[in-house]
């Protein structure tokens, strides 16, 4: 068993079961740094973190230590385009190209902006080679080969996740109707106003307190491939499909570096590179579950904007990731048996890469948030399910 660290922060007495499913995590769970908070009817009942920033245990995770959130910006991209409906400059059922008249090409002439949202415009991948790191240097290149791409599918007819084109769709619409970066909308008019930090690129100065990324340690013997058999296919015995899900999640590929590196930090890359910590991501969904304003009366989204992101618009199999998945307007929604978000229906949030996770649940008023350095299972991971679980059951 590892040794538990000090566990700071603050816990209500109500939720001390989650403390100690926290500290569990590190001592059986093999978390090296984290957090976790919880908001309750808009007000903070659970911020605790504790660890390690960095895989030698040398710098303690602190307070203010931020941590990439991955596909956790989805979910913050939504809500950057949702407020330029609720603001009337953007109709989710117009086409893409009266707000973006480039992207009318290669017949895309009709996709409506809602489709950008739920993964069903078929552009998960960009066919013609790219540069490696490009998608971190040049939004421009980015736009442009999405201007150029054929849908890869009939917009409409099925979904796929948007891996890492999702946040440049979305953010493109948000820079032609209001002139802005969605970097700026997301840091300034979300996340500043609820008291939160959510940066989708980082400056120098953040470095002294983001905590290193820790890849995931594969087993002798285990297979890298087993959740993306599509990876190992010969480019001789592909299909149309295994060659849209290998250009998905590899062009444009890694910059040298990695997710540490000074260049992946500073990107405007909203769907994957957000950088965050636990108190934000509950703060913000926080006012979602209670739809759409905080306890201070910031105004984050309309009431009716808020349901309705939370009803289903694609559900089933997925056309990217082969297993089914579940969206509202740019909300991952909970699948009870397979991937909850809680217990209680109408739950909507979005899972990133290797544990993290927030969501809103209106049912019970609540706001779950949680991150870490040391990365494992995509999606459902054991320390969050075993921290959600604990959450609910101190609710009793």
């Amino acid at each position: 068993m590892a040794d538990v660290p000090t566990i700071f922060g603050e816990c209500d007495p109500r939720f001390t079961g989650v403390r100690e499913e926290f500290a569990r995590n590190f001592a059986e769970r093999g978390d090296v740094g984290a957090a976790v908070s919880v908001v309750l009817d808009g007000a903070p009942v659970v911020d605790l973190w504790g660890g390690w920033r960095d895989a030698a245990r040398s710098k303690p995770w602190e307070r203010d230590t931020i941590v990439p959130c991955w596909s956790v910006g989805k979910a913050m991209s939504a809500v950057a385009l949702l407020r330029q409906v609720d603001a009337g400059q953007v109709d989710l059922d117009a086409p893409v190209a009266q707000y973006w008249p480039e992207f009318a090409q290669a017949g895309k002439r009709t996709i409506p902006v809602r489709m950008l949202l739920t993964h069903q415009s078929g552009l998960p991948a960009i066919s013609k080679p790219m540069e490696p790191g490009i998608h971190l240097t040049s939004w421009e290149t980015m736009i442009h080969a999405l201007e150029e791409q054929e849908p890869w599918w009939v917009p409409g007819t099925k979904h796929g996740y948007h891996v890492n084109t999702m946040g440049f769709l979305v953010g493109e619409v948000v820079r032609r109707v209001t002139g802005r970066r969605i970097r700026d909308v997301i840091a300034q008019d979300i996340a500043r106003p609820l008291g939160a930090e959510f940066l989708v690129g980082t400056a120098p100065p953040d470095d002294a307190r983001t905590a290193d990324w820790l890849a995931y340690e594969y087993q002798p013997g285990e297979d890298r491939n087993e959740r993306r058999p599509w990876m190992a296919t010969k480019p001789e015995e592909e299909s149309p499909r295994d060659r849209m899900r290998k250009l998905t999640y590899s062009n444009p590929g890694s910059a040298p570096g990695g997710v540490s590196s000074r260049v992946w930090r500073a990107a405007e890359f909203p769907s994957t590179n957000g950088h965050s910590n636990a108190r934000s991501i509950a703060r913000i969904f926080g006012a979602l579950a209670r739809g759409g304003t905080a306890s201070d009366g910031f105004h984050l989204l309309d009431s009716a904007t808020v349901e309705a992101a939370a009803q289903t618009q694609a559900d089933g199999e997925d056309e990217v990731l082969g297993r089914p998945t579940r969206f509202g307007l740019g909300f991952q929604l909970t699948i009870p048996g397979i991937r909850p978000l809680g217990p209680n229906p109408g739950s909507f949030g979005h899972y990133g890469n290797g544990a993290l996770v927030g969501f809103a649940d209106p049912v019970a008023g609540l706001a779950f948030a949680f991150t870490c350095n040391q990365s494992g299972r995509s999606w459902r991971d054991p320390r969050n399910i075993a921290l959600i679980d604990r959450t609910y059951a101190c609710l009793g």
